[in-house]
């Protein structure tokens, strides 16, 4: 059940996306630093951080909003081009996860391929045509984690006090390490050249914890099992990341397979030594969508892991309407000494969750007992 409803507030002027979409109609990730939240929408190529309000009479209110360009900070395989036509300038990097750990700001696209939809306007030809069109956009294959300068509040490309910087997966507008890493992965290889709403490789999640990050992939899920990517990361040299080995292998990532009643992920978080997962339909259709808690996920294991459904407790089931899907999850806490909540932010909302043409409400959920109890 719903607990409570935050309102967030966007700026007019940077709320208009091309094409007359609106960020408030596709957000898909949020991660909470301190006062502020942290938002993407995945047809952008910019964060959004919005800052705590005094609260209103009915709910806790963030607004202040501050557009982050990703390109600030990161060298993208396609920077955003001011002399192409409206609608062209960028390549969406299709930001689909968030985290924050030890200073850092994490994100992560999508790495996925995308097919045309059919036109309602357009021919049974036509449509049959742009059904055959999969197309990629490079700035999806973005692994990344920025710094996150407690003092000012804000991100920094370099931090030279800390002797941190920036940086990004290696790769480039065609894939990246971990794409590489899995080409020829018998479970996961096949599926890389396949668009991600057809259970195609198509990463939905991330979190973070300690030298570790858990990749959720909304597909392929592999007769009804969902997975999960374990990867190590280091900084090998000023703004980029590589995989290190995990294990005894030497392979650079671990596959965890969770039996979530044939659902992908769509989030993760990290609570304690668990690790929350939202779940919800790997193809394009409506709900149903439900969090699902994984005892002892975020801790790191020998080896791959299966867990069975009876071992992943739903914490709650997530009321959707067919509109709707929520695509973000993260912690929340609205103070010191209050209880845990988790927060979920919604793509493509219903009427009923925008509260004008700039504000849109998102979801505060109870999470009981405490991290690996109920």
């Amino acid at each position: 059940m719903v607990q409570h409803t935050i309102l967030l507030e966007f700026a007019p002027d940077l709320n208009a996306l091309h094409g007359g979409k609106r960020l408030t109609d596709g957000l898909s990730a949020a991660v909470q630093i301190g006062d502020a939240l942290w938002l993407a929408n995945d047809e952008s190529l910019s964060l959004e951080k919005l800052s705590r309000l005094p609260d209103s009479v009915e709910r806790v209110r963030f607004g202040c909003h501050q557009q982050v360009p990703l390109s600030d900070f990161l060298q993208l395989p396609l920077p955003p081009d001011p002399d192409a036509p409206d609608g062209q300038k960028i390549q969406e990097a299709d930001v689909e996860g968030l985290a924050y750990h030890d200073g850092y700001l994490w994100l992560v696209g999508s790495h996925s391929l995308k097919r045309k939809k059919p036109d309602p306007q357009a021919t049974a030809e036509k449509n049959s045509n742009r059904l055959t069109k999969v197309t990629g956009d490079g700035n999806r294959y973005l692994l990344a984690r920025i710094p996150w300068q407690a003092a000012t509040q804000a991100l920094a490309r370099t931090d030279d006090h800390e002797r941190r910087s920036a940086a990004r997966l290696s790769g480039t507008a065609h894939g990246n390490e971990l794409t590489q890493a899995l080409a020829d992965d018998e479970h996961i290889g096949p599926f890389l050249a396949i668009p991600g709403k057809d259970n195609g490789f198509d990463i939905e999640g991330l979190a973070v914890t300690d030298d570790r990050a858990f990749i959720g992939l909304r597909g392929p899920v592999l007769r009804g099992w969902a997975i999960i990517l374990e990867l190590a990361l280091e900084q090998t040299e000023a703004f980029t990341l590589s995989l290190k080995p995990i294990g005894s292998s030497g392979r650079r990532y671990r596959k965890h397979f969770l039996d979530l009643r044939g659902l992908g992920l769509r989030d993760l978080c990290v609570w304690g030594s668990d690790l929350l997962i939202l779940a919800g339909p790997p193809l394009a259709q409506a709900g149903p969508f439900s969090v699902f808690r994984w005892p002892g996920g975020a801790e790191s294991r020998g080896g791959d892991a299966s867990t069975f459904n009876d071992d992943l407790p739903v914490v709650f089931d997530l009321p959707v309407s067919e509109r709707e899907q929520p695509e973000g999850i993260t912690l929340f806490s609205s103070g010191a000494g209050s209880d845990p909540q988790l927060l979920a932010v919604y793509d493509s909302t219903s009427p009923s969750r925008r509260a004008s043409a700039n504000a849109v409400k998102a979801d505060l959920f109870a999470l009981t007992g405490r991290a690996g109890h109920f």
